[in-house]
């Protein structure tokens, strides 16, 4: 089977421990072809030899989306019942402004439908980590956060 950019895979040599989507294929300057990977579940970029990955079948991919579900509804559960026991306590909840910066558009969507899961009020920007340095002040000024999430800097560009 041939593997292709946006399949998902995992390397043999780590017993497919992380499922990963094929960002990109590239020639390496000895001739062989190595793919740039991206976790599927875990914020995580690497590169393999393509003779060390194996297509995924589709029903272990969507078990593995299951499973994430399932953790992200687990957290979503717990943190409902945090904030329904300090309401009900009137322990004063907060409404904190979260901004959350990433390079990586997927990523940055994950977060925000994690933040919205869990009732969180976030501002997510996805912005290369090559341009934050110089926007990062002007978005302070403009949104004003009580907490600032910078996440995606595992690269040396």
């Amino acid at each position: 089977m041939r593997i292709k950019k946006g399949d998902i895979v995992g390397r043999i040599s780590y017993g497919k421990d992380i499922l990963f989507y094929v960002d990109r294929i590239i020639k390496s300057t000895n001739g062989n072809f190595y793919a740039i990977l991206k976790g599927v579940k875990y914020r995580i970029e690497a590169d393999a030899p393509l003779s060390d990955l194996e297509k995924i079948e589709r029903e272990q991919i969507e078990t593995e989306k299951r499973g994430i579900e399932t953790k992200i509804k687990k957290r979503v559960s717990q943190a409902t019942k945090k904030l329904f026991y300090k309401k009900s306590r009137n322990i004063r909840t907060t409404d904190a402004l979260i901004l959350h910066l990433d390079g990586d558009r997927k990523y940055t969507q994950k977060s925000s439908r994690y933040y919205n899961k869990v009732g969180l009020k976030a501002i997510v920007k996805n912005i290369p980590e090559n341009r934050q340095p110089q926007v990062v002040g002007d978005l302070i000024r403009r949104y004003n956060p009580d907490i600032l999430v910078v996440t995606g800097h595992d690269r040396n560009d």
